[in-house]
């Protein structure tokens, strides 16, 4: 171990003190999370805390070399760290076995880190680091892979742009009437079962919200698909209500598998040129189903039966096994708000994820369209690309490499890192971009308020903070993650308390002005609870006052030609459209030129990126 210290102190210089001494946080343990933990590691960082919801897979195994089969079902972060820490056993590590996004994590808690690192494989969670370093002013090195392409991203707040500075592409959404009456690929069956039936039954009603997925515009093919939807969606509703009944299981059946089937039978013109559905008949599955163990539903690689698909529906509907109806119950029995808990789709939920894969399925029987194992919906239904081991540790070094210049807070030399595969592999980086002064993340102005979470109201909010202090006027919006809680409009919501209104303790707020002239831009406030309230303090105070600039005035974005291609105005040698990866798009290339490789004990050994930007690894 002495020797290794030395060897780090000999390459890295003074920099390695500073290594030992840092407070790191890695979100997620997968493909990249193994390698990059384990490079942290042998780097000599010496406290590391890592985060991941999931469990360990089979199909983790030949890629995540932290993992074995005996670890099977078991957390990944928590065997993360104990198979990690034979590497470097003088390192401090802590493990959770939790969501990166529940409300322990607080902005405090993230501020506690010298540095984060992201390792995550979906765009939601990637969007929620990124604010929470935003608002901790903690730097995040984002990464992320797709195939053979990886991305290394250096943020910090006021330097450099952050994940949302540039739109990711949005996921590809199918009409209305392709999905609700003429599916013909499984993505259109599983599309239906995550976005429609799913949200309806345990989550946003169609009637309150668009369904993510599902294209909404009402054209001539969609207009008519788009009111029945409607009137289906008011009939689920009811059935909902029921939820947690003997007979819950077999209402949704007997309505999405049999009635609106029979229904689409009705219209005989659409029928014309392809082959009608067959509805599904709830008691004579069950009779054919009746010796089918619902544990079948273990087997992720194998493609179910028709019987076998109904006893997994069953299963997680039916009060038997009421997975759905005991977590939406429990939710709704300790929330003490009036925004309604719901549930959200979640691919690594095994629960959640057999009730899509069932249903699916079963809409793919009816309309003769080939079912899938649960292994290839869980990948279509979360947009998942196979990932591969070698990019995932490539990626990883270049998480390390860039965290060097972060913890020098060089950023003037961090970069923007892109793996590609084009002829020849290559590594290929751009400098880091200022923020855009326009992103809704990072250009917003950020300020914490303290709040008597017993007595106070939306309306001390509004006038005593943002119009009296903060020099509001009239037109502004008051929104919250459950959506807009007050705009002139909006006025019903001034006499309850925030609690009522689904705030708490590390709640954001986000303010928009709406004024014609000169708005000024977005507000986000932190709720934080005050510790003790005397009779003459006000319900809400300001931490501190807080500036807060107008927005800046928009310019057309001017195109230019690069490589004969037209890319966004200020983006350079790289196009802008992201994937729901979050990995952009990578231009070719060029020839690395000779560079020389430096070191003297004091500074580290690191190879500078040549004016091209590029260095090449030959096959």
């Amino acid at each position: 171990m002495a020797a290794r210290d030395a060897y780090l102190k000999r390459s890295l210089g003074t920099l390695s003190k500073r290594i030992r001494e840092s407070r790191v946080l890695l979100v997620g343990a997968g493909g990249i999370g193994c390698e990059l933990l384990k490079n942290l590691l042998l780097t000599g960082f010496g406290e590391i805390h890592i985060i991941d919801l999931d469990t360990i897979d089979l199909s983790n195994l030949n890629r995540q070399f932290l993992f074995r089969q005996e670890h099977i079902k078991k957390s990944k972060a928590l065997v993360a760290k104990e198979v990690a820490g034979k590497f470097q056993p003088n390192a401090k590590l802590e493990a959770y076995h939790a969501n990166i996004k529940d409300s322990q994590f607080t902005v405090d808690w993230f501020a506690k880190f010298d540095i984060v690192f992201n390792a995550l494989d979906n765009l939601d969670a990637r969007r929620h680091v990124n604010r929470m370093c935003l608002a901790a002013n903690v730097p995040l090195v984002e990464s992320g892979t797709t195939g053979f392409n990886g991305q290394v991203q250096v943020i910090k707040k006021g330097q450099t742009e952050c994940y949302d500075c540039n739109p990711k592409e949005v996921p590809k959404s199918f009409p209305v009437c392709t999905i609700r009456s003429t599916p013909s690929q499984p993505i259109h069956c599983i599309v239906w079962a995550k976005s429609y039936l799913f949200p309806e039954l345990f989550g946003t009603s169609e009637t309150d919200a668009e369904a993510d997925g599902l294209d909404h515009s009402e054209d001539a093919e969609n207009a008519e698909e788009i009111e029945n939807l409607r009137r289906e969606a008011q009939a689920l509703k009811a059935i909902r209500a029921s939820m947690g009944s003997d007979d819950f299981a077999e209402k949704v059946f007997t309505k999405v598998f049999k009635e609106d089937i029979e229904r689409l039978r009705g219209m005989e013109d659409m029928w014309k040129t392809r082959k009608p559905p067959e509805p599904l008949d709830y008691g004579t599955l069950q009779e054919k189903a009746s010796a089918i163990d619902p544990t079948v539903s273990q087997n992720d690689q194998k493609i179910w039966t028709l019987e076998e698909d109904f006893v997994v529906f069953k299963d997680r509907s039916d009060t038997r096994m009421p997975y759905e109806d005991k977590r939406l119950k429990s939710l709704q029995e300790s929330n003490t708000g009036e925004v309604e808990p719901i549930l959200t789709f979640d691919k690594d939920d095994v629960d959640t994820l057999d009730f899509v894969a069932a249903s699916a399925n079963l809409r793919s029987t009816i309309f003769g369209i080939e079912p899938k194992s649960k292994f290839d919906i869980k990948q279509m239904a979360g947009n998942i690309i196979p990932a591969i081991a070698t990019t995932n540790a490539m990626t990883a070094g270049l998480c390390v490499l860039q965290a060097f210049k972060v913890l020098k807070d060089d950023y003037s030399r961090a970069k923007m890192v892109f793996l590609e595969r084009s002829g020849v592999r290559a590594i290929n980086s751009d400098t880091l971009k200022p923020p855009n002064p326009n992103c809704p993340v990072c250009s917003v102005a950020l300020g914490r308020i303290f709040v008597d979470l017993e007595h106070a109201t939306l309306n001390d909010l509004i006038e005593d903070i943002l119009r009296q202090q903060l020099g509001y006027g009239d037109e502004f919006s008051v929104s919250t993650d459950a959506g807009t809680i007050y705009d002139p409009d909006l006025d019903d919501n001034l006499p309850k308390k925030l609690t009522d209104l689904g705030l708490k303790a590390e709640s954001l707020i986000r303010v928009i002005d709406e004024e014609d002239e000169e708005p000024r831009v977005n507000l986000e406030l932190l709720v934080s609870e005050r510790a003790k309230a005397t009779p003459e303090d006000k319900p809400i105070s300001l931490e501190k006052q807080i500036d807060i600039p107008k927005k800046p005035k928009q310019e057309p974005a001017a195109e230019e030609q690069v490589n004969g291609a037209a890319l966004n105005g200020t983006t350079g040698k790289r196009k802008r459209g992201a994937e729901e990866a979050g990995l952009e798009e990578i231009q070719p290339a060029k020839r690395f030129a000779k560079a020389e490789a430096n070191g003297d004990g004091e500074h580290p050994i690191v190879l500078d990126e040549t004016e091209s930007g590029a260095i090449l690894i030959d096959d």
